[in-house]
């Protein structure tokens, strides 16, 4: 399926339509807009490689230094969770979990550490997906989260289904947490990104999956420990049939790259490149209401650049 038959096939499909249609009268999230000053809400890129798109984003952000101190540990969590090989978009392209690491190392991070609480076994994952490779030339430390040694209970306050749960250790011993999910498809809450992947920090999944799985992901977003950076993988994106990534006729080459600190906010920017109403997710509205975030992103300020 071509980027361009996509754009013309998916209801709403603003973020992909603005690049490449221009932005007369669109609705689209990449309409032309200016953007009022220099101090960003969100930075939208597109046209480069995922460690160009990545250099050029963080760079109108302030740079990783505005996130990561000298010294700090820092954990960045990718989607690591199917046994499949990149070019399928199920996980995180390993392209960009490098270059994430890369910049907090240069910004003077202590330590910084990978891990997901992967569905396929942890081990095929890491080495298919490419990440555990990327990751080590990088110069992180992998770790498994295989083992429920490994995660701590905590509270959720305010909670309704989700009031409490086990997070791997990695979430709460760093200084800083950075999110970086790829963008696609999700056969249960159609679209799976910046807040669902909070679904790989915790032990018991199955859980979520039992109690209204859309409930439990706005629940664990009222945990204190929030992600400080949000990276959305939208190089190559999953339009059908995820999450699981089954055939490279489901993915549609998007080369584009949502950074913001705000992940309601984020999730919302890449329900619009899905092409998909962000009000049929229905965990992004409930988050917004919560006051989690917010889904109103026309009145943020936003950066877009085409590379």
């Amino acid at each position: 399926m071509k980027r361009r038959d996509f754009i013309k096939t998916s209801a709403g499909a603003g973020l992909g339509a603005g690049f490449v249609l221009g932005s007369g009268g669109h609705d689209g999230f990449f309409r032309a807009v200016q953007a009022r000053s220099d101090k960003y809400d969100m930075i939208a890129v597109m046209g480069g490689s995922p460690e160009a798109m990545f250099d050029l984003g963080i760079q109108e952000l302030g740079g990783m230094g505005a996130f990561v101190k000298k010294g700090q540990k820092v954990l960045v969590k990718p989607n690591i969770g199917w046994d499949v090989l990149p070019e399928l978009a199920a996980n995180t392209n390993p392209l960009l979990v490098r270059r994430v690491i890369e910049h907090c190392l240069k910004a003077g991070a202590r330590e910084v550490y990978v891990f997901d609480h992967t569905i396929d076994n942890w081990v095929n994952c890491y080495k298919n997906s490419g990440i555990e490779r990327a990751a080590k030339l990088a110069g992180a430390k992998v770790v498994p989260g295989a083992s429920e040694k490994y995660y701590q209970e905590v509270n959720i306050p305010g909670g309704i289904k989700l009031r409490k749960t086990k997070v791997h250790e990695l979430v709460l011993d760093t200084d800083v947490f950075i999110n970086v999910p790829v963008l696609k498809d999700h056969n249960s809450v159609r679209m799976t990104c910046s807040l669902k992947n909070m679904m790989g920090v915790v032990w018991d999944r199955a859980y979520w999956h039992k109690n209204d799985l859309n409930q439990c992901i706005v629940d664990y977003a009222m945990f204190h420990r929030k992600p400080a950076l949000n990276v959305i993988d939208c190089y190559n994106v999953m339009v059908q049939h995820g999450p699981q990534g089954v055939s490279k006729a489901d993915v549609v080459q998007m080369k584009s790259l949502i950074l913001a600190t705000d992940w309601v906010a984020g999730d919302t920017a890449a329900s619009r490149m899905l092409g998909t109403q962000t009000s049929r997710i229905e965990y992004i509205p409930m988050a917004h209401k919560l006051g989690l975030g917010t889904m109103d992103i026309d009145t943020l300020n936003i950066k877009r650049i085409k590379m």
